[in-house]
Order: structure tokens, then sequence, then C-alpha cells
């Protein structure tokens, strides 16, 4: 009899979260990366929603590298995600969600290439490739239970 845990698809994303101190928790993902995150106090770890930020803003900008990077490297590659957290009838949610590039390619023929295809780089990350963003702008539903 094998010990080992099913296989997961290869669709399957997960996360493990430990509390490590009040309010303060480690995220480890399954290649072993960690990341903190706690309440905003005095710590400098990130708050769930400055995670989620950078989640989106991350995931765009993997994207649009992508893309762009095959033609030129940037010189200037700066990306700014932000929201407005509110409290309203629906509960607590961002709202104004914005993913603002700061990009710089050389100049020449492939820096204009890499400039050219960045309207349709946004569109394709935001239509179809960051898997963060799609999810908030379809609403796929959160399941939460005890085990």
């Amino acid at each position: 009899m094998s010990s080992q845990p099913p296989a997961q698809p290869a669709t399957f994303r997960s996360i493990e979260l430990t509390k490590i101190g009040e309010e303060r928790y480690k995220a480890t993902n399954a290649r072993g990366g960690e990341t903190f995150f706690g309440s905003g106090g005095e710590d400098p770890d990130f708050t769930p929603v400055e995670a989620f930020l950078a989640a989106i803003a991350a995931c765009t900008a993997l994207n649009v590298d992508g893309i762009a990077g095959k033609r030129a490297t940037a010189e200037t590659f700066n990306v700014t995600a932000s929201g407005d957290r509110i409290r309203d009838e629906g509960g607590n949610h961002l709202v104004n969600l914005s993913v603002t590039f700061d990009l710089r390619f050389p100049e020449g023929e492939a820096g204009d290439a890499a400039r050219a295809v960045l309207p349709r780089a946004l569109e394709q990350t935001r239509d179809r490739l960051c898997t963060v963003s799609r999810t908030v702008e379809l609403g796929e539903p959160v399941d939460l239970r005890l085990v």
C-alpha cells in the first residue's frame, strides 16, 4: 500500500498557510517558496488585500513581459496595482481596480516592435491570459470548509 497522496490533476494549484505569530501567517507553495502575511500593523508583511493586488500586478506583468520581452528587454518595467477598499451592502471588497504599467524599451527596431505589441499584450492579459484578474472578472465563488 502506497503512502503517497493521490496525484492531483495538472490544473490543480494550492498553498498552505500557517500561523506563525499574533496576526502573522506564512504561506508556502508546493515548490517551497514562502511569503508572509499580517494585519498591516508594525510588521512589514503584506496584508491579504496587498497580496491580492500584488498577485494581479504580477500575473499581468508576467504575461505582458512574456509577449513584449520576445521583441526587446524593457529598460524600465514597473507595475502599480491599486483599488479602493470599501464596505457596502455587498460586504468588504475592492472597487476601482487598476493596473498601471510604466514601461520603457530601448530605441531602435527591437524596442519599436516591443512598444507596438503593448496594446495587444494588455488586451490579451486582461481578456484571456491573467488567471488572477480573469477569476475576479468572472466572479468564481469561494468554497470555505472545515476539516
